[in-house]
């Protein structure tokens, strides 16, 4: 059965939630910065860090949410249950902050930093480290680390934490690790494809190619790292060199 369409009402209402949200942005960006404060301090962490971003969510993104948000609960035959009270609980990623790195294998060390700065500056882990992949051997690489993963469907590949400050107002962040390639496909897709499918199908198409473009060049990246790391460890001699006479 079609959910029914929004009432007058019902968009009056998303839209003060919209605007509640967007009177509080110096809240998330408050966060974000001293998000990025913290990490940028932290030497162990930036060892593997590439570089890191963050944003406070678009308005018109935020609103076309809470419209999805709506119909999914109509569709289950529930209530509507977001209001200014929750809102920023229930929408997670009105300030969303993003960690780049070079290649897989240093997410297992940016977890572990990650973890010791979130204890140490009290804040509360309300999800995660989660990675939503669609690759294979990605998950296979989550599994042997012990992180949870979430299969994919539309090819977005990410590893998601939500974290809490442990101040009076509740609200949260959603935070991102990505490699450098990952990034790549992500950001196209957003241009193109979100909040709403492209209506080219040969973009679509294209978006899908390069998602398993990036995901070979990730892996790329990995062996030439491991191959490094492993030529460092063996010690190799230099070939002497040959005296000119």
């Amino acid at each position: 059965m079609k959910a029914p369409a929004l009432s007058q009402q019902d968009r009056t209402f998303i839209e003060d939630l919209v605007q509640h949200a967007k009177r509080n942005e110096k809240l998330f960006t408050a966060l974000s910065l001293n998000l990025f404060n913290t990490f940028s301090s932290d030497d162990e962490l930036m060892q593997y860090v590439h570089s890191m971003k963050w944003r406070i969510k678009d308005p018109d993104h935020l609103r076309d949410k809470l419209i999805r948000k709506w119909y999914e609960a109509q569709a289950r035959g529930k209530k509507f249950s977001i209001n200014r009270n929750n809102l920023f609980v229930k929408i997670n990623d009105l300030a969303g902050f993003r960690i780049l790195h070079l290649y897989t294998r240093q997410f297992q060390r940016i977890d572990e930093c990650l973890k010791r700065i979130f204890a140490e500056q009290l804040y509360r882990v309300v999800e995660g480290p989660a990675a939503r992949t669609w690759d294979d051997e990605s998950r296979e690489y989550f599994r042997s680390i012990n992180t949870k993963f979430i299969k994919s469907s539309t090819l977005y590949t990410s590893v998601h934490y939500v974290v809490a400050p442990s101040h009076k107002t509740k609200y949260t962040c959603e935070i991102q690790v990505r490699t450098l390639a990952e990034e790549l496909w992500g950001e196209v897709d957003h241009k193109l494809n979100y909040p709403h499918a492209s209506e080219s199908l040969p973009c679509r198409e294209q978006i899908k190619v390069l998602a398993r473009v990036t995901s070979s060049c990730t892996r790329l990246v990995d062996s030439i790292f491991l191959s490094h790391d492993d030529r460092t460890r063996t010690g190799r001699k230099k070939p002497p060199q040959t005296k000119r006479t």
